[in-house]
């Protein structure tokens, strides 16, 4: 009985130190004292002027950029619209636009009704200089005030093809086979961009692109016809989907909320034309 007694405060001993020991670790720290509002640091000011000093020399003052940004984007109430096939350097292309995207632009521009006309612009009347280095900027003005348009549409596209030989190649062994068998695959890719100029302010609105390409496998004959084939199938898909964008950002830009985007006061034209042309 006395050996019974005296085991019996070990055995509790015993169990409750293996019981403390299988509990989980929650190491903690505490708070930290609050600082008073006070002793905060201010919250830093935005950055809102350009601090790189070679930045500053260009073609238009730091006083005038700071307008230019300051100023709503908005659309003329009643304004002309012409759509216009540029070069790679935004200079009016020549030649007569074979393609279907420009007269899809039109019909994108027309279904916003945000013009009160639209037409495709003729490149063949600016006599400006359009030598390689010069600025497309006065040909496309000259554009604009003979088409009487407040905005050009400028759009521009650009492809590249590439073909190889596939792993049906080994056909040409069989002489027969290499002839008739897709062993060669040709492959197109190109970017479309459209792009809203304000003519009066010589401001781009926005610019939009659309990213095209395909694959396909092919037999050794008209390569070239099927490359051309092949090329005009994604410019014509490329055209619809880029015109779904251009009509998307013109009637954010005539419907948007006013203060931000909106409808220009077309009083403001009578101010516009009364710059000079060296002012314009």
């Amino acid at each position: 009985m006395r050996t019974t007694t005296t085991v019996l405060p070990f055995t509790l001993l015993f169990f409750t130190a293996c019981a403390s020991a299988g509990a989980p670790l929650r190491p903690t720290l505490k708070p930290l004292a609050a600082a008073s509002t006070e002793a905060l640091p201010s919250k830093p000011k935005p950055l809102v002027k350009d601090l790189f000093k070679r930045d500053h020399a260009g073609a238009i003052s730091e006083a005038d950029l700071r307008r230019i940004l300051d100023a709503p984007v908005e659309l003329f109430e009643g304004a002309r619209l012409g759509v216009v096939p540029v070069a790679g350097s935004y200079v009016p292309d020549r030649d007569l636009p074979l393609d279907s995207a420009p007269a899809a632009l039109t019909d994108a521009a027309l279904a916003t009704d945000a013009f009160d006309a639209i037409t495709e612009v003729s490149t063949v009347w600016p006599r400006h200089s359009t030598t390689p280095g010069a600025s497309a900027i006065p040909v496309l003005r000259e554009l604009a005030a003979r088409y009487r348009t407040d905005y050009l549409l400028l759009y521009r596209h650009r492809f590249e093809d590439r073909t190889w030989s596939n792993p049906w190649a080994w056909l040409h062994f069989t002489l027969v086979g290499g002839l008739v068998a897709p062993v060669n695959t040709l492959e197109a890719a190109g970017v479309l961009e459209a792009t809203l100029f304000d003519v009066r302010t010589g401001t781009l609105l926005f610019t939009v692109y659309e990213r095209v390409s395909s694959r396909v496998d092919e037999n050794v004959w008209n390569n070239d016809r099927k490359r051309r084939d092949l090329k005009e199938s994604l410019l014509a898909r490329g055209a619809k989907r880029l015109s779904d964008q251009v009509l998307v950002q013109v009637r954010r830009l005539a419907d948007g909320p006013q203060g931000s985007m909106g409808r220009r006061n077309p009083d403001a034209r009578t101010a516009w034309a009364g710059t000079t042309g060296r002012d314009r």
